[in-house]
């Protein structure tokens, strides 16, 4: 018999320094998706962050925040919330920014794509009907330079690890839907990636492991307010830990 049980959905978002964002980014998740529950894992915001998501929080059971002690990184804040997640018995998990950039809108269609069979629901803006709002040319070509750097160390596009052909187009995006299963198959607690190569690992341990990985056009919007978090550190990074993964890969680890 199929499982009748409500879907439990949480959506989980890392900040620092998102006090201008937070509320109206809340707001917008919980009108899109009012089943929802939403985790804010802060890394300790100067700029008061968490005290906002504190409040929210005393005023609606939805909202929960996980308080870190300091800048700890991308990557293990969505560990962190992952083993939340994980540990609370959540059926379905989505990751998105908290700079609004993410529209709450296209939750739906994550969503759908999971019922529709897919383990893990990838909002992609180089896919048909997705795209990039607000960006110059430098930052266009980083992102998709990124992307197809990654695709072809990892020889996606072509064939993954012997198995069917799966050209995923857009590897660095930040929001996604995953199946409980799926952040079991990936085994979260072993994620060594700290920054936006984080959102490469994930996506390709889950094509290594066989799920189905499907690409939902999203329109991404560049932040109105605050400061992007990228940098040459965290580029860095990853075009160090896609040949990484390749070479673990290989070897089956």
């Amino acid at each position: 018999m199929p499982d009748e049980r409500p879907r439990r959905l949480l959506i989980v978002t890392p900040t620092y320094d998102e006090r201008e964002n937070i509320e109206a980014f809340l707001s917008a998740v919980l009108a899109a998706v009012p089943e929802a529950h939403v985790l804010v894992v802060d890394d300790a915001s100067p700029d008061g962050t968490g005290a906002l998501v504190r409040a929210r929080a005393a005023a609606d059971s939805r909202i929960a925040l996980l308080e870190r002690p300091g800048k700890l990184g991308l990557g293990t804040a969505y560990v962190a919330g992952f083993g939340h997640a994980l540990a609370h018995g959540y059926d379905v998990v989505c990751e998105m920014d908290a700079d609004l950039s993410h529209d709450p809108r296209h939750l739906a269609a994550l969503l759908a794509a999971l019922d529709a069979g897919a383990d893990v629901a990838i909002g992609s803006r180089a896919v048909a009907g997705g795209g990039v709002v607000g960006w110059g040319p430098g930052r266009q070509l980083l992102s998709r330079g990124g992307s197809l750097y990654a695709r072809a160390v990892l020889g996606l596009g072509a064939r993954t690890l012997g198995g069917p052909r799966v050209p995923v187009a857009d590897l660095t995006t930040g929001f996604k839907a995953y199946r409980r299963r799926a952040l079991e198959a990936i085994d979260v607690g072993s994620l060594r990636s700290n920054g936006y190569a984080f959102q490469i690992e994930t996506t390709y341990r889950a094509l290594c492991r066989g799920l189905a990985v499907v690409e939902v056009p999203i329109v991404f919007h560049d932040r109105r307010v605050g400061r992007s978090k990228m940098s040459r550190r965290v580029f860095a990074e990853a075009v160090a830990m896609v040949w990484r993964l390749r070479a673990a890969a290989l070897r089956g680890a």
